[in-house]
């Protein structure tokens, strides 16, 4: 996996030209895009077919979760679009996962099938207003140690927990990371952030990006600037 790979923009767009027109910006510097309910809902398997097309990879983002033979056969038919990883929801449940994961196997194995654990908008207070009242890393561990049994190649996770997951569930068990903000970026909804360096030395193989470039004065600087903090954090942990 190269640096680059490491960042994946996310296309939190209302129309397909914007998409268009950062990816065209962005075309030297970013190969991984995120692609979530907005724009699938909207424009469907299109807006993937468009991007793989281009030699991006694809992540679909749309957090499936259901009895096991619907989120079976929503991942059949998402088969040809091959994209590079997709979503559950890890609270699906054991089963749910593992028939998942079987799927995959079987029909997509190029496709690495993630689960997601803690919305990373989340924390002590909402996990027990819904009746969770583990912390948000004792879930997290708990999630990952189910999706690691189920199957699947890792899971969505603020950067915070990385390195609980990569001490429970191994090196090879990825770790894909939202709530990513420089120092000079607004928070936003998200609650539990980390800068690119701090979540690539925690354990964070991908880092997923969204307003900071996208609301960004200069998305392709923006998105520089993050790439090249994910090169000095592999420096450091090197040196």
């Amino acid at each position: 996996m190269t640096i680059k790979e490491q960042l994946i923009v996310s296309l939190d767009l209302p129309d397909i030209q914007q998409a268009r027109s950062l990816m065209h910006l962005l075309s030297e510097d970013v190969v991984f895009y995120k692609i979530g309910l907005q724009m699938y809902l909207k424009y469907g398997s299109s807006i993937v077919e468009e991007w793989k097309k281009a030699g991006k990879k694809v992540f679909l983002d749309l957090k499936l979760s259901d009895i096991p033979h619907t989120v079976s056969s929503a991942l059949l038919s998402l088969q040809p679009l091959q994209v590079d990883m997709i979503n559950m929801h890890a609270l699906s449940g054991m089963n749910c996962m593992k028939t998942a994961a079987d799927t995959i196997q079987l029909h997509m194995p190029n496709t690495r099938l993630i689960a997601v654990t803690v919305l990373t908008s989340l924390d002590e207070n909402e996990l027990a207003s819904i009746g969770i009242t583990n912390s948000p890393q004792l879930q997290v561990e708990r999630l990952c140690k189910l999706a690691l049994q189920a199957g699947l190649s890792g899971v969505v996770s603020s950067a915070w927990e990385a390195p609980q997951v990569k001490a429970i569930c191994g090196e090879t068990f990825i770790t894909v990371c939202p709530g990513i903000r420089r120092s000079s970026d607004q928070t936003n909804d998200q609650i539990r952030i980390m800068t690119p360096q701090k979540a690539i030395l925690n354990g964070a193989d991908y880092l997923v990006v969204g307003r900071p470039i996208l609301q960004s004065n200069d998305p392709k600087q923006a998105a520089i600037s993050i790439l090249k903090d994910i090169e000095i954090a592999h420096n450091r942990g090197n040196s």
